[in-house]
């Protein structure tokens, strides 16, 4: 039975382009200026908020008031983690 699939879908799947994964110059050119500028936007954003949450610390210290600073900071730092990876995990996944 699993050899009668395996032809069939062979068969059907004869007809269908394969086309090539290389994209046009121009428009690689201008998607890796987007994602530059979005890594870029990522890290700026990972580094305000490590400041943002260090500021926030130390001024509730201060007060003597007690949140949770620390779940906050392994939000950001987990952001961050990620801004940083993304591209080797797409590129392992799709590779």
């Amino acid at each position: 039975m699993s050899s009668l699939l395996f032809e069939a879908s062979s068969l059907l799947a004869s007809g269908v382009p394969q086309p090539t994964r290389q994209a046009p110059g121009e428009l690689t050119a201008k998607v890796d200026t987007v994602l530059g500028i979005a890594a870029w936007a990522g890290t700026a954003a990972g580094v305000a908020g490590v400041l943002i949450t260090g500021a926030m610390m130390a001024i509730s210290l201060k007060r003597g008031e007690s949140s949770e600073h620390m779940s906050r900071l392994g939000m950001v730092l987990g952001g961050c983690v990620l801004v940083a990876t993304a591209g080797p995990l797409v590129g392992f996944v799709f590779n």
